[in-house]
């Protein structure tokens, strides 16, 4: 028996879970270019970042292990969430289909949940599924903040939703203290689902600028805030991660 419950026998290949991700990809990216008539850019946009999340399972998940009913849920959610952001620069050119756009967008949103239950049912929580989890959320972000900003319904200042986080961890590699783990925060998740939320309500057509910044601006305030207080955390812990 592996990590997950599964025997040897009922393990199923990593290149197979990865394939029919591809498969999924493909159907979903298609469907969208016909409902949409999308560039080819669209395309090589959505098989660059399938490319990269596969090579991050590749490395990071062991060949030899079932990859678990948590990470195909996430896996899932992954393919949806590469063709939302995969659109994202084009959807002041699709504008006739934002209601579809946010619809899949609420979808990813309400998948977000799926995996962690499949995880708890199973038994096979990993920090490897959580870190999936947490960086298809970061990826999910930067794309909506893309699209809110492609369909003019707010500055560039609000890709820094989506590009906050991603400057914290290039930080993170010039300071060690910065890369030390951070414990699990309410704050921090509820916070993430705001962003979503924000972000999902600002792309819907009935919505004006003025109500879509305000609220974004709000949902960037509490990220300065929640970036502050973990930044405030590992700093005052920064002398026993130089120790160990």
């Amino acid at each position: 028996m592996d990590s997950n419950g599964q025997s040897a026998s009922n393990r199923v290949s990593l290149r197979l879970d990865l394939a029919w991700g591809f498969g999924l990809l493909l159907i979903l990216s298609l469907a969208a270019g016909q409902l949409t008539g999308l560039p080819p850019m669209f395309f090589a946009l959505s098989l660059m970042l399938y490319g990269l999340v596969a090579g991050g399972v590749i490395r990071y998940w062991p060949a030899n292990r079932d990859f678990g009913w948590a990470n195909r849920a996430t896996l899932l959610r992954a393919c949806l969430v590469i063709v939302l952001v995969a659109l994202a620069p084009f959807a002041g050119d699709v504008e006739g289909s934002l209601w579809l756009y946010g619809w899949m967008a609420l979808l990813a949103l309400v998948l977000d949940g799926v995996d962690g239950r499949v995880a708890r049912a199973t038994g096979s929580q990993s920090d490897f599924g959580a870190r999936f989890d947490m960086e298809l959320d970061a990826l999910f972000i930067l794309g909506l903040s893309i699209a809110v900003l492609a369909i003019d319904k707010a500055g560039a200042w609000v890709l820094a939703l989506g590009l906050m986080r991603y400057a914290f961890v290039v930080a993170g590699r010039f300071s060690n203290w910065l890369d030390s783990p951070l414990p699990d925060s309410f704050r921090r998740k509820t916070i993430c689902v705001w962003q979503i939320i924000t972000l999902l309500v600002a792309l819907l057509p009935p919505v004006h600028e003025l109500f879509a910044s305000a609220t974004l601006a709000t949902a960037l305030a509490l990220l300065l805030w929640s970036f502050v207080l973990d930044i405030r955390w590992l700093y005052q812990r920064r002398d026993s991660h130089d120790v160990s």
